[in-house]
């Protein structure tokens, strides 16, 4: 019921103490004065993409990138703000609830009282549904006294994670108009940010004047890209299936005769399923994109599982802990053809009970092949973005009855002579993006609320709230905002006619880099995790003391800050243009246009092998 969003919650002493944590603010948030320095226009993510992406946006391309400046930078074309109308602002949760989600809310009401005590923040009550329907609670110190730094989204609730069709985006922009909104905040993840570009430009295009902004906010950890470090959730959620993990990892090292099949939610990619074993060291992770770029079979990874089994049985280990990310079932090629053909029936009408007789003679071979609980999973409806319903496919189990199933018949054989197998399986998803959230995101989510306003006082549309540096103390992070059009690229489909499909620009889930160096610390302990039990219980989420400050490993160890090298090279190029000017010596002027010459011939060929580089799904 609505009339149960924003009430005061019975809060446990832990939740009282956590209520009372403020975190701190970058020094670029601090104070009444905002200052932002645009950067150049920003380019599309893929060049191959740009001539799709300007049709369909051609109010909000090629914006800028916009840093934030602490008070004592010296930026002469900084624009300096120092007054503040009041302002009307929206606020929606859109994508799935995640551990921070109410500190955007909490940051970006302060940042609207801090510069102007008749600023006015709407929260939209049931996500974008409530938004449609124009059913708002403003947001008051009553309201958030009890949701600071706590998990869920139940001060505001959330609906359908989408703002996408005609009847959708045209009463989002009659509740905007009716509400006399200044700005339209969107929380969510890629799904949520590539609506809120839609609706960014949909309002330019209709002179609306209320002003579109992202908030990168999702479990999943997909949301990343060269503007976007980290996403809201992702920490809490790694940490709490982390200490999940750790303690099956005790159990299973007790008792010795289990196998352990743990699936993670986290989507199609395996963000989740990596950051947990670097945390927790299980035995094994089937990461989906080893599985995508090696074309593993069903039957190779069974292989690879049950030869796993047999190497640690050698070495009297009847035991062992194994992660699944959820979306494994969409990584492995025939399950995925199998998904395709069967939605593609659903579509066409034809019902779920009828499928099977419907189904290619490859895919129907497969499909009875299949144990009957997966069949009855495989039928579900997609979701609203055409991917299968993820949370609901048993992947470890199926993982486990094959697996099972070849074990009884290597041990019939001979072949195996360790116990019997037996396997207990997880699902864990649900239990950690309800979780208080980690000091990590309390403080990220509440700057990014604070850089909201930051990007509305700037008049910035279609735009998403970055923080960088986030490995470093908050001291240190540098805030900023990126078009979300430097970030969505067109996928391309090859049809068996030979032609190709196109389809819209989007912002596509980064997948797992295999280039990267987290991965590259999970292959270089892969096989000491397989055989010597280096079981690691990282506890539970910390607030005080040790731990408190731990942040993800994939996030430590990889050397991110892209917005600040931009501005790093914007630097550079101003000095050569101090360096190099009209009355400059005949050698400064002949180094510069080698050196110039050299660098763009190298740019040129970088440039164009990543242009045709651009894959076809």
């Amino acid at each position: 019921m609505d009339s149960d969003f924003g009430i005061p919650r019975e809060l446990s002493p832990l939740q009282q103490l956590r209520s009372q944590y403020h975190p701190e603010l970058p020094p670029c948030l601090q104070g009444t004065t905002v200052r932002v320095e645009l950067g150049d226009g920003t380019t599309v993510a893929k060049a191959g993409d740009a001539h799709i992406i300007a049709r369909a946006f051609p109010h909000t391309l090629g914006q800028p990138l916009a840093h934030f400046l602490r008070a004592t930078a010296k930026v002469p074309d900084a624009q300096i703000i120092t007054e503040h109308p009041a302002k009307r602002v929206g606020i929606v949760f859109s994508g799935r609830q995640a551990p921070g989600g109410h500190n955007v809310v909490w940051g970006l009401y302060e940042a609207l009282k801090v510069h102007n005590a008749k600023n006015t923040l709407l929260g939209f009550l049931g996500g974008s549904e409530g938004l449609f329907a124009q059913k708002t609670l403003e947001i008051t110190d009553d309201v958030l006294q009890t949701y600071k730094n706590q998990g869920g989204y139940d001060m505001l609730g959330r609906t359908k994670d989408q703002i996408r069709t005609t009847e959708q985006v045209n009463a989002a922009l009659k509740a905007c108009t009716d509400l006399k909104l200044d700005g339209l905040v969107i929380i969510g993840g890629v799904t949520s940010n590539t609506d809120a570009a839609h609706l960014a430009e949909f309002f330019a295009e209709a002179k609306c004047p209320t002003k579109v902004v992202g908030v990168p906010v999702t479990i999943n950890g997909d949301l990343k890209n060269q503007f976007v470090e980290a996403n809201v959730g992702f920490d809490t959620t790694c940490k709490v299936n982390s200490q999940l993990i750790s303690n099956i990892c005790t159990d299973a090292l007790s008792a010795e005769k289990y196998y352990y099949f743990v699936r993670l939610m986290g989507r199609k990619h395996s963000h989740v399923a990596l950051e947990c074993t670097l945390q927790s060291h299980p035995n094994m992770v089937i990461l989906g994109e080893e599985v995508t770029a090696s074309k593993l079979t069903i039957f190779d990874i069974i292989k690879q599982i049950c030869d796993a089994v047999q190497a640690r049985a050698e070495q009297d280990k009847n035991h062992g802990v194994i992660l699944i990310p959820e979306g494994l079932v969409e990584s492995i090629p025939e399950l995925y053809a199998l998904l395709k053909e069967i939605h593609g029936l659903l579509k066409e009408g034809v019902q779920a009970d009828n499928i099977s007789t419907q189904l290619s003679p490859w895919s129907s071979a497969l499909f009875e092949f299949l144990p009957p609980f997966i069949k009855k999973q495989l039928l579900l409806h997609p979701e609203s973005d055409d991917s299968a319903q993820l949370s609901q496919i048993e992947t470890e189990k199926l993982l486990a009855y094959l697996v099972e199933t070849e074990m009884n018949k290597r041990l019939k054989e001979g072949t195996y002579k360790g116990k019997k197998f037996n396997a207990i399986c997880h699902f864990f998803g649900y239990q950690a993006r309800g979780s208080l959230p980690s000091k990590f995101d309390c403080d990220y989510a509440y700057v990014l609320g604070h850089v909201c306003y930051h990007i509305l006082a700037a008049g910035l549309n279609g735009y998403m709230a970055t923080v960088t540096n986030l490995k470093s103390p908050v001291n240190k992070w540098k805030c900023g905002a990126a078009p979300i059009l430097a970030i969505m690229t067109v996928k391309r489909w090859s049809q068996n006619s030979g032609s190709i499909s196109i389809g819209k620009p989007v912002i596509h889930p980064a997948s797992v880099d295999l280039k990267g160096k987290a991965y590259d610390l999970l292959r270089q302990n892969a096989q000491k995790f397989l055989m010597e039990d280096m079981y690691r219980n990282p506890g539970p989420v910390q607030y005080d003391g040790p731990g408190a400050d731990a942040k993800a490993v994939s996030l430590c160890v990889e050397d991110q800050d892209y917005m600040g090298k931009i501005k790093k090279l914007q630097e550079y190029l101003d000095q050569v243009r101090t360096i190099v000017k009209p009355g400059c010596s005949q050698d400064v002027l002949k180094a510069a246009l080698s050196v110039m010459a050299s660098v763009t011939d190298v740019l040129t060929t970088i440039s164009s092998s990543s242009t045709s580089g651009q894959q076809f799904a």
